[in-house]
Parts: C-alpha cells; structure tokens; sequence
C-alpha cells in the first residue's frame, strides 16, 4: 500500500510545506515566506534540509519501505532516515553506513541521489517514526506498508520552536533522531519544528515572520556565529531585535535563550572579544523579557573534543545526548 500525498500529509509533522514535485513529494520545514527569506542570503542550499520532519503512525504492518531522492540541504553530503517503532530505532536509509565512519567523520564525501531500503517492523499494532535527514533536501518517492495495512496518524499536542546555528540544524549528527532538537521534542512530548540553518547568526527578518500555529515552547540558540564573525554592537543589536520580535509573535510563550555552548577555540579572541562575551550580550539583551529564560550553553556539554564530531565545534550524537538532557533539565526548573 502505498500511501498518497494526502497520507503522507495527514502523518508528518514539523513541514510547513508539502507538495508534489518530481513525481514524488516534498517536505519543507519552513514557510514560503520563510522559503524565500533564505533563498536572498548565504544559505540558501541549507533551506531545502529538512530537520525536524516525522512520519508517525500506527500500524498493524510488519514492513516499511522507503524511496527518497536527495539533494543538497546543508554543509554536509551524509545522510540518513532513522526508522523507530514505539520509540526504537530498528534501522537507518542511509548513504554513509558502508564508510564505517570514524573520527572526524564530518568531512565524509558521500554521494545523493535515489536511495530505497525495507524495513522490518514486527507484527502486531505499533507506533512507527520515521524521522527524515537534517543534512539534505527530500522528495519521497515511495512510503509503502503492506497491502491492507492500518494507518493511523500519531500527533502531539504540544509543539517545540527551535530557532538557531548549525547545532539546532543537527550538525553533526549521525541519526537524524539523536539531534538535541528531537531528543528534547521526544522529552517535552511535543512535535520539533526546526528553523535552525548552519552559519546562521541572530536574523531579525526571521523571527519576524510568524508561523501558523502558537508553540507552547521556543529555545533560540545562536551567538557562536555572531561572536566569530561581528562586533560587540552589532551582535548586541541583532540579538534584541531577534527576541524583540519573537517576543511580539508570541507573547505568552516561554522562550529559552541558550547561550553558545563550549567550542574548542573559545580561548580566542574574535570581533566580537572574548567567548564569555557572547553569554553576557544575550544575558543583557533580554533581561527586562520576562518570559524569556537565559540557559548556560557552556553547562550542557562537558568540555571535551571527543563530544564533538568535527573534534571542535558541532557535538556528536554522544554530545546531542547531554545537550538535550542538560537543557530539558533547565526548561522544567524554569517551568515549575
């Protein structure tokens, strides 16, 4: 059985965008508004990546198959689909495997294109997810389950916003499952919505840009790219109007405004002067916005290299795991 776009529609979360192309179906995690706002800058090849989209459903079918083809949607040429039943991965659709990837594993150079596999689900009723890449852009050809299979959608009720760097887009990950953003999604029980890009900084235009529905929680993590690349005055400005605007959308919503967490060269000097300033301008910038929430970055993960998977700057699945746990912790003290 091979589900329709309507199906397919009816099951995924975290796409703001769905439509047919290609003979398949694509799922784009921002709006067209948001779409076009990316395609005028630097990043436009991030934009088509598609962190944070799922396919959940239960089902009586004891198979899944998959086809995609791929393209360019981050720094990174790896990928993969991570297949869960009732919370479990059971395998992966990916382009990497066969490299055995070891350290530094980043840099790999894999190749895109239309990639398929089938999967094992078991038998009996079951929640599957399939959670779709962060490093690429996507068009299902195919989502297929036995013929005469059940197919009910499982969503959430509560939503995640997460706005932010190359760390909220899921650099570098190896299973799209293991990012912070969906470790802390499966924590709060609430379906990711990820606007993070890689090189990003503090984009006002942005948070201006108000999406079709009111998340119950909103974490903004840049500043790493902002203390590399600017001065102490324009970070500062960027980062007030970022949260001012934000603010604006969504009045009421809790906002965690996560500091950058520890770098390797952090004992350098950049424009915008020492690491710890970085903490200490988002710290200043929102501290008359009462529902807005500072967390620490540099207390949620350990300060060690081999955390990270480029050895330096964007956390492993290992590091992702204390990430999450770190700051699932602070958000429920805050919410207390």
């Amino acid at each position: 059985m091979k589900l329709t776009i309507d199906q397919i529609r009816s099951v995924a979360s975290g796409a703001a965008q769905i439509f047919e192309e290609n003979g398949g179906v694509r799922l784009l995690r921002f709006t067209k508004e948001q779409y076009e706002l990316y395609m005028g800058t630097g990043h436009r090849i991030k934009a088509p990546g598609t962190p944070g989209i799922r396919l959940t459903f239960s089902t009586d079918s004891p198979t899944l198959y998959l086809k995609a083809d791929t393209d360019t949607g981050s720094g990174r040429s790896y990928f993969a689909f991570d297949v869960c039943v009732n919370g479990e991965r059971v395998g992966s659709l990916d382009n990497y495997s066969h490299l055995n990837p070891g350290e530094n594993y980043p840099g790999m150079k894999c190749t895109l294109g239309t990639y398929e596999k089938s999967f094992e689900l078991g038998e009996g009723e079951k929640t599957v997810t399939v959670h779709l890449p962060f490093s690429v852009g996507v068009v299902l050809q195919e989502v297929s389950l036995a013929d005469g299979a059940t197919l009910t959608p499982v969503r959430r009720t509560k939503k995640l916003l997460c706005f932010g760097d190359s760390i909220t887009h899921g650099y570098d990950a190896l299973h799209p499952s293991n990012r912070y953003p969906a470790r802390l999604a499966d924590l709060l029980d609430a379906e990711e919505n990820n606007k993070g890009v890689g090189g990003d900084r503090f984009f006002p235009p942005l948070a201006r840009l108000k999406d079709d529905f009111t998340p119950d929680y909103i974490t903004v993590a840049y500043g790493t790219n902002d203390w590399n690349n600017v001065t102490r005055e324009e970070m500062a400005g960027n980062c007030r109007a970022f949260y001012a605007a934000l603010r604006e959308n969504y009045p009421d919503t809790p906002i965690f405004a996560i500091t950058p967490v520890w770098r390797a060269d952090c004992e350098n000097i950049r424009p915008c002067g020492p690491f710890s300033e970085a903490e200490k301008i988002i710290a200043e910038a929102v501290a008359d916005l009462s529902n807005v929430c500072v967390v620490r970055g540099t207390d949620l993960i350990p300060h060690d290299s081999a955390l990270y998977g480029d050895l330096r700057l964007h956390p492993s699945d290992e590091g992702f795991a204390h990430y999450a746990k770190n700051l699932y912790a602070a958000m429920t003290e805050y919410l207390k």
